[in-house]
């Protein structure tokens, strides 16, 4: 078994807990950022395209079905806002490790991923409220429902996407420069 050279073993010890954090904070925010666009993606792409192409009743249908799940799902729940704040304490731990440069990209990050939360909490979470309490609407009702959800919410959510992408890369500069800095012995 090797042990530590002593100026190493100094050097680890001296470690506080939270520079031991920073990384691995830093990994988690951004595959968390990674996660929540792929979602955003996957709708914008795949499940609105879809959905355009049913009728008014399979749509609303299925839209209330979809919400009813993510709203449901505390793992959602807790990727949404773990992502929040594992990407805000990132930001802090860089700048705390006197990483400037990293610490501006996570920071970017943050205020980028707090955009996407504040247009899901502002616009997309109000229109699926609405479109849960339209009750059961026929005909030109059920035409007039789904016309006041399907573009401002596919609207919304491109912006959730494009908020959530430009963080991602954010975050990946971040790791970057982290890892720049931690060869250099910053």
């Amino acid at each position: 078994m090797h042990s530590l050279r002593p100026e190493a073993a100094g050097a680890l010890a001296a470690v506080a807990p939270r520079d031991l954090a920073t990384r691995p904070v830093l990994v988690a925010a951004t595959i968390g950022t990674g996660l929540m666009a792929g979602l955003y993606l996957a709708f914008d792409v795949s499940v609105m395209p879809r959905l355009a192409r049913r009728d008014d009743e399979a749509y609303v249908t299925a839209m209330r079905r979809v919400n009813g799940v993510l709203d449901n799902s505390g793992l959602f729940g807790l990727l949404f806002l773990g992502v929040f704040l594992a990407t805000g304490l990132a930001a802090v731990l860089q700048r705390r490790r006197e990483r400037p440069e990293a610490a501006r990209w996570t920071g970017a990050a943050t205020a980028l991923y707090a955009f996407s939360v504040a247009v899901t909490v502002c616009v997309n979470l109000p229109l699926n409220r609405r479109l849960a309490r339209a009750g059961s609407p026929t005909g030109a009702d059920l035409a007039a429902v789904r016309k006041a959800f399907d573009r401002p919410w596919r609207s919304a959510n491109v912006a959730r996407t494009l908020a959530c992408t430009a963080a991602l890369g954010a975050l990946g500069r971040a790791l970057v420069l982290h890892g720049r800095g931690a060869a250099h012995g910053a």
